[in-house]
């Protein structure tokens, strides 16, 4: 690949001279001319600031096309023609603690904050599919995100927020069903149709065999109920985002940028293969397909990883499985920076480091991010830490000129070199995963865990001999920490969940609970679809964990084989 220096493509009076020739006021066409180009204004110093960077004609860049334009195949540049210019990133910010009631003021204070969309994190018990009543769930509800036991919990979290007017992400896998139906019932109730929702549900159970470890069923059941949810959504909830493919946990658990690419690659392989087994078409589940990735503060890498990512699934999908919707190429992901690189000791350090993390998720091209708060190392954010991580995008996306122009490191001779390394090595590691049978036959040979192990290790190391620096930690300490006031949940919260599952239950009709339940086992021991008896199940107020054990019953709970 020949780098080249990039250079504005044309001056403002000959962007106005050309404009006719593609019968549009805002981009020039590419052929003869050089880039699409429009006018964004102009940098501190008066100069001209052109919304896109490039070469005369893509033939003096790379012969090889592997950049192309933004918003065209490879969509190395990005996944849309304007990327930032046009507007900036979705600015989510992760929360969820305590009861629902809690969890919803906190929403709303960051909606009257400037957040543009919801990020809901759920509580253990929840995501593993166990009510608060249940001995299982002693001690961990509301300790992590917020406990949703009913459809009565999910409306007081949503009460008071316009759902046709809010994007949702809710980080959920394995009860990602549950999660979703409930939000939808409450929509409903509202008058709100489905066609009006959009938002995301993580629903990745892979990465949880490999990094995290929220998992319930057996793989092939769990493949079973992600395909119910997109043929599901596909007829009810034509605009919700029905996974988010997700190597942030992987990089949390230690894997390497290479690592993280090649191994979401390799689960987004195995759920495109499980949709067309169940006799899907690609182009119709492909497009609502979404990723979810870390940023790191090594910048440049996080940049070109990016960059890399989106190049690669294009070509997966158009080579290995003939997609031909433009929308089946494009590798859209949510980001949030690196919680495992924030250190409870003198944690304001934190702010500077989320900073570097957040600008180089914009820098390679996100479209959503989550920025992390500062405090999060000690406790959950208090309100103050997570106003102040909004503010951190907000002067990203207004204060600085990163929104002025696509792709600002296209051309740099660095970052087209790493974007180029991490692809090399991701299509390595990826080769290694088909060999062993696919991602999910890997997993059960215990492959990616190992791999991410050993370099988990490695770092580890590199920072116990000093020569991984961590500012406060490692190099550049103090004598004596500040005193930090951490948010803390209230223990009574446990025993007032319980107390409200003791009213659910007398109150509600259980006899229809239970026949809705026993519809759902039937569903999961066939082919149905198991997501509308779940949607009536719910609708009868049965709870989150009655809906679990009911698919327990029938699918079994997964046991992990140590490989040693």
């Amino acid at each position: 690949m020949v780098l080249v220096r990039a250079q504005p493509t044309q001056s403002r009076d000959a962007a106005r001279t050309q404009q006719g020739c593609c019968g549009t006021l805002d981009w020039v066409c590419a052929g003869g001319h050089g880039y699409a180009v429009n006018m964004a204004g102009q940098t501190e110093s008066g100069f001209p600031f052109e919304t896109l960077y490039g070469p005369a004609s893509l033939a003096d860049w790379d012969p090889d096309i592997q950049l192309g334009t933004p918003g065209s195949f490879p969509y190395t540049r990005g996944v849309y023609p304007s990327m930032y210019t046009g507007r900036p990133w979705t600015m989510r910010q992760y929360a969820g603690f305590g009861n629902a009631r809690e969890s919803n003021e906190r929403y709303r204070q960051l909606l009257a904050a400037g957040t543009t969309g919801l990020s809901v994190a759920f509580d253990l018990p929840t995501q593993m599919g166990y009510d608060s009543d249940d001995p299982m769930a002693a001690g961990e509800v509301g300790k992590v995100g917020v406990a949703v036991d009913s459809i009565d919990d999910m409306a007081i979290l949503f009460n008071d927020i316009p759902l046709d007017g809010v994007s949702t992400s809710m980080t959920i896998n394995s009860t990602a069903a549950t999660l979703l139906l409930m939000y939808q019932l409450v929509a409903e109730r509202n008058g709100i149709p489905g066609n009006a929702l959009t938002g995301t549900i993580q629903n990745d159970v892979l990465k949880e065999y490999i990094a995290r470890g929220t998992y319930i069923y057996p793989p092939a059941a769990s493949l079973r109920l992600i395909t119910d949810i997109f043929a599901y959504c596909k007829a009810e909830l034509p605009r919700w985002n029905t996974i988010s493919i997700s190597g942030y946990h992987m990089a949390e658990a230690g894997a390497t940028p290479a690592q993280e690419v090649a191994f979401t690659l390799a689960d987004g392989v195995e759920y495109v293969r499980a949709a067309i087994a169940a006799g899907m078409d690609v182009d119709e589940f492909a497009p609502r397909l979404a990723f979810f990735f870390v940023a790191r503060t090594t910048l440049l890498e996080e940049v070109a990883k990016f960059r890399a990512a989106r190049r690669m699934w294009a070509r997966i999908m158009r080579e290995e499985f003939g997609a031909k919707n433009p929308k089946s190429l494009m590798l859209r992901f949510h980001t949030q920076t690196a919680g495992v690189q924030l250190t409870a000791q003198q944690p304001e350090v934190n702010l500077v480091r989320v900073a570097v993390q957040g600008l180089g998720a914009v820098l390679g091209g996100t479209q959503s991010l989550h920025t992390n708060s500062f405090d999060e190392a000690i406790a959950l954010p208090t309100q103050k830490a997570a106003r102040l991580a909004l503010r951190t995008q907000q002067v990203l996306a207004y204060e600085t000129d990163v929104t002025k122009t696509i792709d600002p490191f296209a051309g740099s001779y660095v970052v087209e070199s790493l974007t180029d390394a991490v692809e090399d090595e991701a299509r390595d590691l990826m080769r290694q995963v088909a060999e062993r049978g696919g991602a999910v036959a890997a997993i059960e040979q215990g492959f990616q865990k190992s791999e991410i192990e050993r370099s988990a290790y490695r770092i580890a190391n590199q920072i116990d001999d000093g020569e991984r620096v961590v500012v406060g930690v490692n190099k550049f300490t103090v004598a004596e920490e500040e005193h930090y006031e951490p948010l803390r949940v209230d223990p009574t919260i446990e025993a007032e969940q319980v107390e409200r599952l003791k009213v659910l239950r007398a109150e509600r009709d259980n006899a229809e609970v239970t026949a809705a339940l026993d519809e759902l086992r039937r569903a999961a021991e066939g082919t149905e679809n198991c997501l509308p008896p779940m949607k009536r199940a719910l609708a009868a107020r049965a709870t989150g964990g009655e809906v679990a054990n009911a698919l327990r019953s029938v699918w079994g709970v997964y046991q992990p084989v140590d490989i040693m």
